[in-house]
Parts: C-alpha cells; sequence; structure tokens
C-alpha cells in the first residue's frame, strides 16, 4: 500500500523544484549573448515558415512554441523528426527556418534530417543543453540552454531543462514580436474567440440598436406616450430628437422614478419637463469596451449612438454588451 507523504516534506520538495527551476531559467537569462540576436535576425529574415521539432518532453515544448510563435506574428507549426524522415520533410522548403530542439544535442530523429535540410538551403536553428553536441556543432546558431541540474532528485527526467527551453523560446517570440511592431489589435486578430478578441474586434455598431428597434420622441411627447415608448425598446430609455433627428436629451426610467418622487404630475407633462439634456453619446466606430468605459465613469446603464453632428445612429445599454460578451 502506498504511504501518504508527509506535508512538510512534500512542501520541502516543490519548493526545491521551484527554486531549481527558477535558478535554471535567471543562469540562462545571464548567459544569453550575441547567438540570441542572430537567430532573431535568422527568423526575421525569413521568407517561409518557421518549423519547430523535436523527440520526447522537447517535442512537447517544441509544440507550445510554434504556438507561441504563430499567435505573436510569427508564422510556425511543429514537425515531428520521425514522421519528418517518413514523408513530413516535404512541409519544408528552402525559405524556412529549423528550431531543432535536443538537451542532448545527439537526438538520432533530428540528426537524420539535418543534411536534408541543410542540403534544401533551409537555415538551422538549434536549442541544446551542449554546445559541443552535433546539432549545436551542424546549426547555423546554436541557443544554449544548458541547466546545471534537473529538478528531478534522481536528475534524470526532464524538468529544469524544459522550462529552460519553453522559457528561451517566449523570449525569442517576444523578441520577435517587438521587432515587427506586433500590437494588441494584432493579436486580437489571431484570438478572435478569446475575450481579448471581442475586446478589441467588437465594435459599437456590432451591438448597437438600429432602425425600427430605437427608441425615440420629441420634446413635445406627452410623458405617457415617452414611457410606452420606453417599454418598446427595452433599453430603459429613450432618446428625444429635433426635427433633424439631432439627439438634445434623453428620458431614462430614473428620470420618471425622480419626477415621480418629487410628486409631478406625469399625466400632465411632457419630455421636455424631465429629459436630461447634454446626454453622453457615442460614435458607432468606437471600440465596445470605451462604451463600457463610459458607462462605468459616468454610472450610466444606457448610450445614444450618434454620429459626427450629432445625429441618431443606435442606441445600447450594458445588457447588449453582456451578451456580446464584452463585459
Amino acid at each position: 500500500m502506498n504511504q501518504i507523504m508527509p506535508s512538510s516534506k512534500a512542501l520541502d520538495l516543490a519548493r526545491q523544484v521551484l527554486r531549481i527551476e527558477a535558478d535554471a531559467v535567471m543562469a540562462l537569462a545571464e548567459r544569453i549573448d550575441g547567438a540570441f540576436v542572430q537567430a532573431l535576425a535568422l527568423i526575421l529574415n525569413c521568407h517561409g515558415r518557421v518549423i519547430v521539432s523535436g523527440m520526447g518532453k522537447s517535442g512537447h515544448v517544441g509544440r507550445k512554441i510554434a504556438s507561441t510563435l504563430s499567435s505573436t506574428g510569427t508564422p510556425a507549426y511543429f514537425v515531428h523528426p520521425a514522421e519528418a524522415s517518413h514523408g513530413d520533410l516535404g512541409m519544408i522548403t528552402r525559405d524556412d527556418v529549423l528550431i531543432a530542439i535536443s538537451n542532448s544535442g545527439e537526438s538520432a530523429e533530428l540528426l537524420m534530417i539535418v543534411p536534408i535540410i541543410k542540403r534544401l538551403g533551409a537555415k538551422l536553428i538549434s536549442m541544446t543543453g551542449n554546445t559541443q553536441s552535433s546539432l549545436a556543432v551542424e546549426a547555423d546558431v546554436h541557443l544554449d540552454a544548458a541547466v546545471a541540474l534537473e529538478a528531478c532528485p534522481l536528475n534524470l527526467a526532464p524538468t529544469a531543462s524544459t522550462t529552460a527551453v519553453l522559457a528561451l523560446g517566449d523570449a525569442l517570440a517576444v523578441a520577435l514580436l517587438d521587432a515587427r511592431g506586433f500590437g494588441a489589435e494584432d493579436f486580437a486578430r489571431s484570438h478572435p474567440g478569446g475575450s481579448l478578441g471581442r475586446r478589441l474586434l467588437t465594435h459599437v455598431r456590432d451591438v448597437m440598436r438600429a432602425g425600427s428597434a430605437l427608441p425615440e420622441v420629441v420634446p413635445t411627447t406627452r410623458v405617457p406616450d415617452a414611457i410606452l415608448e420606453i417599454s418598446r425598446g427595452g433599453i430603459g430609455m429613450t432618446a428625444v430628437l429635433t426635427p433633424e433627428r439631432r439627439v438634445i436629451g434623453i428620458v431614462t426610467d430614473g428620470d420618471l422614478r425622480r419626477a415621480f418622487a418629487k410628486g409631478l404630475d406625469l399625466r400632465s407633462l411632457v419630455v421636455a419637463d424631465i429629459m436630461g439634456q447634454k446626454p453622453h453619446a457615442i460614435g458607432p466606430d468606437h471600440l465596445a469596451v470605451e462604451a463600457v468605459q463610459m458607462m462605468e465613469q459616468y454610472k450610466i446603464n444606457q448610450l445614444p449612438v450618434v454620429d459626427e453632428s450629432g445625429i441618431l445612429l443606435g442606441a445600447l445599454n450594458m445588457h447588449d454588451l453582456f451578451r456580446a460578451k464584452v463585459i
């Protein structure tokens, strides 16, 4: 029967693993040199794709590096080295750059395809833990990812070494992102299904209500009729328009409650008597997240959408933004 490790020992071991892996990354930061800049230049000047390859745990890390590169402006994909020698080499062209990952630098599957890569004319960047390894020597640029020891108590299982390579891949991706001027909107375009994509790609015009769905009245509209229009619109307000459809005010549920609290006879009033003048509004080309910020800043739940002349184009409330998953 397996015995449960004492919690104090488990915590000590966990802390030791984290310290070893953190030290490995910090040592890498101190050791990084001009080879990193050369690798950066190779990729920036690449007219094809970046291909990442590695066996075992290095392969798993390589898949993540390829994914990070792709999502930050550097098109990349992973090729399994064993599959490469059985046909997948056809995916690689002379315009590509191959990043080969192997802690020992002696992975037979990678070394088997290196001569073919070189013959094609593609460039080779290696990430290994041995600067004298075959893979390091054959590479156009070698990135030293050596670690003092693995976090595994047996110093066998790839732990600190895979963490170091993963961090090195992230450093390369971020440096490429910066060199390309890759911004938040670029990132959002490659992540349209995520929350960031929705926040950066969704505009007010995409979520606003328009046309016959817009609640609207004129200043002389009787308040009871305005109440019916607010109910019809279903967004807790109605816009108040001039004959040219310029927004000069709004009437909200809050305006009605305040008028009622003052003891006013709503049946005898017109919209001009209770409307809020010079309301906050937003343009259709603004990001929807800007509408959220305005609502939070001014503690309001609805916004008319207007053009540069103040002509009503649409309207939205907080629930529209919730439905669009902008917030």
